[in-house]
């Protein structure tokens, strides 16, 4: 024992005798570096093992096909999440709601929020329409209601059945398209600013009789004579327009159709007319929403495909990321595409306020697209966030910040956690993309992938790169023409960068309104070790229960699914 403390003795000594001014700077260096490890770590937003297996499979598989893969939140043995989970009054709290249609996601508009016990909370969603960056119109949801009445009855009454809506995102497309499902018509969802070689083939292909449009979206006179069966034509007239009568019919054209605008067929009527919502015949058989694909196809879906679109993104995210009465939503792509649409129906059913500018899928831009609004989540097309990607990374291109971006990097791939803002940071906050007019309130960007449409798919890094650019977490999702909503979407805590060998990246695992699996190709088979082929989904959001997306993609070995 003397021994040993002899030798402790002569060591510190020989230490300390030697101690000077570098040893202090090392020593105080390394105990700072210990100090802020564990000041500022923190837990990742996920736990690693719910990133290393992501979907669930099925224990068998068919012959030639691969096993059936599934959101956690919706195993094997329960039905897939096909509604809403609607209870009328009176419904035990306790039994199943019924799954709802689209007029169920407007009374939820008007009736308000509910809490976890099925209890209305008055909360109710606001809905603006942007006009430019300084000019922001609040609608009184009664007095949409009341369009919603007026425009079906208008279009009922004048024996519309198919109903084209060659709309811009506006307050009168949700209208449009409400006062369809209300008075039992079958809207048809046309692309906006086509030229009118395009949009005859898509009236005849739809078999609409009546359209709904931007005056001066297409001549009238060339659609008249190219397509007879139109009867109805309900112009939707801009403030700098109102002036002009665009109910006069030009001669030469015949008068076989019914030409209107939308504001008369409002104020002609008494205010206090149409303010109640009709009564919902449960009994009454629910018409088909038609929307067209990239491609020209002409795809029907049900309500129950639609519905189950919506539940499914209701219920794909965590419960502290989801949809709420506190985000303003803006759906920066067109919402005569399902996707957007679907979410957008989502952020009104969870009564959060929504905001429509006519700018949306007609520019790149999203500083253009978000401005005189300060947005918490907006779903956007791939190539606006590659637009945004470039812009960004060729200001942010100095030596300094690529230092300060690996640390942010390092963050999100090694810790799994959205970066915090530092001092280092804030120095480059001008040159970060202007997202809305308050910098830092946008949360969460959804983005899809069309499957089977002509473009360029997201990498890692590029999606790694804008979650540091925006400071917002994004969802990227493959969708495909008979799908309502995503078939599968990312993690929303899912910032892990691929492997070199990966070119694009990964769409994460299915959501809980469908299910995918794989059917053998000449040129991938499914074995014991890989699940890889043709890409088929199936579920209630899907068209015919089953379809194919047109595609082939494996299941890597995180559960998740990616193209080949």
């Amino acid at each position: 024992m003397d021994n040993f403390m002899l030798k402790l003795d002569e060591t510190v000594t020989h230490v300390l005798g030697q101690w000077d001014l570098y040893t202090t700077a090392i020593f105080v260096v390394l105990i700072s570096v210990w100090i802020y490890t564990v000041i500022s770590s923190r837990d990742p937003d996920a736990h690693p093992m719910l990133l290393a297996r992501q979907a669930q499979p099925s224990p068998v598989r068919k012959e030639g096909e691969s096993a059936v893969f599934r959101s956690h939140s919706a195993p094997h043995g329960i039905p897939l999440n096909s509604g809403l989970n609607i209870k009328d009054p009176g419904d035990s709290k306790w039994s199943r709601g019924r799954d709802g249609d689209l007029r169920d996601v407007w009374r939820r508009v008007v009736a308000g929020a509910l809490d976890r016990e099925g209890k209305e909370t008055g909360e109710i969603g606001k809905l603006f329409t942007v006009l430019g960056s300084e000019r922001v119109i609040e609608h009184n949801l009664a007095d949409v209601t009341r369009q919603i009445n007026l425009i079906g009855q208008h279009l009922k009454q004048n024996g519309g059945k198919n109903i084209a809506i060659i709309l811009p995102n506006s307050i009168e497309f949700l209208a449009a398209f409400f006062a369809c499902t209300f008075y039992e018509l079958t809207p048809v969802l046309i692309p906006y600013d086509q030229p009118i070689e395009k949009i005859i083939p898509l009236l005849k292909s739809s078999k609409a009789d009546a359209v709904i449009a931007a005056v001066g979206s297409f001549p009238f006179d060339v659609i008249s004579k190219s397509y007879p069966a139109l009867k109805q034509l309900i112009w939707v007239v801009d403030e700098g327009s109102k002036h002009m009568d665009w109910d006069d019919v030009p001669k030469g054209t015949g008068g076989a159709v019914n030409v209107s605008t939308w504001q008369e067929i409002v104020q002609d009527q008494e205010p206090t007319v149409g303010t109640e919502l009709p009564p919902v015949d449960r009994t009454g058989e629910l018409k088909k929403v038609l929307a067209f694909w990239p491609n020209g196809e002409l795809v029907e879906y049900t309500q129950a495909n639609l519905i189950a679109g919506i539940a499914g993104q209701l219920t794909s995210i965590p419960n502290t990321q989801r949809i709420s009465h506190a985000d303003l939503f803006l759906p920066v792509d067109s919402l005569s595409t399902i996707y957007p649409l679907i979410l957008t129906f989502a952020a009104l059913y969870s009564n959060a306020s929504v905001a429509l500018n006519s700018v949306a899928g007609q520019t790149p831009d999203l500083r253009v697209a978000t401005q005189g609004i300060a947005p918490t989540i907006i779903v956007a097309t791939p190539e606006t966030l590659t637009h945004t990607h470039t812009e960004s990374k060729s200001k942010l291109s100095s030596s300094f910040y690529s230092v300060v971006h690996w640390f942010q990097t390092r963050s999100l791939v090694q810790d799994g956690v959205m970066p915090v803002a530092s001092a280092f940071s804030r120095m480059y906050d001008s040159l970060r993309p202007i997202i809305g007019t308050t910098p830092g309130k946008l949360r969460l960007i959804y983005v899809a992938e069309q499957a089977g449409v002509n473009s360029t798919p997201l990498s890692a890094e590029t999606l790694s790169d804008l979650r540091i650019y925006t400071g917002s977490r994004i969802i990227y999702a493959l969708t495909a023409a008979k799908i309502a909503g995503p078939a599968t979407q990312t993690g929303l805590y899912d910032y892990r960068v691929d492997d070199e060998s990966e070119k694009y990246s990964h769409f994460g695992a299915p959501v809980t309104s469908c299910e995918i699996f794989f059917k053998d190709t000449s040129a991938y088979k499914t074995t014991d070790e890989v699940s890889a082929g043709e890409i088929y989904a199936r579920g209630p959001a899907v068209v015919g229960e089953e379809a194919s997306l047109g595609v082939t993609g494996k299941i890597k070995s995180d559960h998740t699914l990616a193209l080949l």
